[in-house]
């Protein structure tokens, strides 16, 4: 099981943010304030997949998982709750949330089903944002802003993330969840998951105004698939839950220890929530 300590970040998120605030870069900052507005929703339903999990683990079992929900809880609340800040900004810029109602949406769907199910869709999440965590961690100037309290959430939450990656997978095992289920389940998270930053993204960009701009087209190039672009470094990583034999911990979480102990003077840890 794994130590997870809930952090609380020492930055000011009621201060404004700039339009483009990742490197004055507008496709960078309409894909990060996509992602960003998918959190709060998704965070939730997290914790919710997790804690219901939790509840209907063998008694004998639960001992074992206890503290590392606790601070999986811990952990997600607290991004929820930076980034529904940070998207009250995006609000302010005149950018209009489309992904988190329509996420919602397809929650209620899940209502009453196996707990199961959720863990898996849970699990699935959790490697992209794992993945995507990772790249961010190792190329931490390609998500740099001007405005380090910004550099410092997205790194922070990323490192967290590498962190707690393991636990809804875990879970999914102990309660018996299937290698069918859980691969079906990623099949679908990554057509969702793509599609709707994809439609969120072009949303914030028609809504900035620089959607058929040169500039943002070449940036999306560059951002995504140039020496170090996002698609071409997580393609390997992303491919890796397929295997049979794959489990969280096997990718490597190095970049994610070595932040928190670089950057200790930016977060107070606080304990495991109850």
């Amino acid at each position: 099981m794994t130590d997870l300590v809930v952090r609380r970040l020492l930055v000011d998120m009621e201060a404004p943010i700039a339009r483009h605030w990742c490197g004055n870069d507008a496709f960078r900052s309409a894909l990060f304030n996509a992602l960003s507005m998918s959190f709060p929703v998704g965070e939730q339903f997290f914790i919710d997949s997790v804690r219901n999990g939790f509840k209907v683990l063998p008694a004998d079992k639960q001992d074992a998982f206890k503290s590392e929900v606790q601070g999986f809880i811990g952990q997600e609340a607290t991004h929820r709750r930076l980034h529904a800040l940070f998207n009250g900004h995006l609000e302010k810029l005149g950018l209009v949330n489309a992904w988190a109602p329509r996420a919602e949406k397809r929650m209620k769907l899940l209502d009453g089903i196996d707990p199961r199910h959720a863990l898996a869709i849970t699990a699935a999440n959790e490697h992209f944002t794992a993945i995507l965590a990772d790249w961010m961690l190792n190329n931490p100037d390609l998500v740099g802003s001007s405005d380090t309290r910004l550099t410092t959430l997205w790194l922070w939450h990323s490192a967290e993330e590498s962190e707690h990656k393991c636990t809804a997978f875990d879970l999914y095992k102990a309660l018996g969840g299937n290698e069918e289920w859980r691969l079906t389940w990623f099949r679908r998270i990554t057509t969702v998951f793509l599609g709707d930053t994809l439609r969120q993204t072009v949303r914030n960009l028609k809504d900035d105004g620089t959607l058929w701009k040169w500039s943002t087209w070449k940036s999306a190039a560059s951002y995504l698939f140039g020496k170090r672009g996002l698609v071409r470094l997580t393609y390997k990583p992303w491919r890796e839950y397929l295997r049979a034999d794959f489990h969280p911990s096997q990718q490597d979480s190095r970049a994610s220890q070595e932040w928190l102990s670089t950057h200790s003077d930016r977060y107070t840890p606080v304990g495991a929530a109850a």
